[in-house]
């Protein structure tokens, strides 16, 4: 069977035909664009122009008027100056638009790397606040060092009340002698009683 062909119904609207444009490539025209723009922008664009339209008018003025292209009123030379700044306004507008998406994309980056750095300080500070805090728990030299000394005074007061504590042992096992029995003076190192070895000193005889 042959294809039925289409029916257009009149209650859907017609589908629009495709219309084929030329293609461009919008980076290179922008490129393109800028440059012309760029271009526009300096000093020499001003110097060549006003030399051009000085030159212009004084060939359309002073030369014969049979060579005279455009006299005057300058109507092609107005032309030329209108066809210029139609053309030139939406190539500026065009560099305008394409510098702000990088301003835009340059912003987004900074605003990016800010708050990198911003989240990097916080981090780095809190870091430091935890080391403080943990250098604060530490025994340091000096907290050391005083308990080291503490230590000592406190071995040396056990190792004296040690001594003390022999010596008095020693005097309640060394018997006494007849002649000490009498005396009522305790002992001790300074008049002698004792030796160096803890046993009670023998008194000395006096001949006579």
């Amino acid at each position: 069977m042959a294809e039925q062909r289409r029916v257009e119904r009149l209650d859907q609207p017609r589908e629009p035909r495709a219309v084929k444009l030329p293609r461009f490539d919008p980076e290179a025209f922008g490129r393109w664009s800028e440059g012309i723009a760029r271009s526009m922008g300096t000093a020499n664009f001003i110097v060549y122009m006003t030399a051009v339209i000085g030159i212009w008018f004084g060939w359309n003025t002073l030369a014969p008027p049979s060579l005279r292209f455009d006299p005057y009123t300058f109507t092609f030379l107005t032309l030329v100056l209108s066809l210029q700044a139609s053309y030139a306004a939406p190539l500026i507008l065009l560099a305008q638009n394409r510098q702000a998406d990088r301003d835009r994309l340059a912003m987004e980056e900074d605003r990016r790397r800010a708050t990198m750095q911003k989240a990097d300080t916080e981090y780095l500070s809190r870091e430091i606040a935890a080391l403080r805090i943990a250098m604060g728990e530490m025994a340091t030299r000096d907290f050391i060092r005083g308990e080291l000394a503490r230590l000592a005074e406190e071995l040396d007061e056990a190792s004296q009340r040690r001594q003390r504590l022999e010596r008095r042992q020693q005097e309640k096992a060394t018997p006494r002698t007849a002649d000490q029995e009498g005396l009522d003076e305790p002992r001790d190192e300074v008049d002698g009683d004792f030796a160096r070895d803890g046993r009670p000193a023998t008194p000395r005889r006096t001949e006579g």
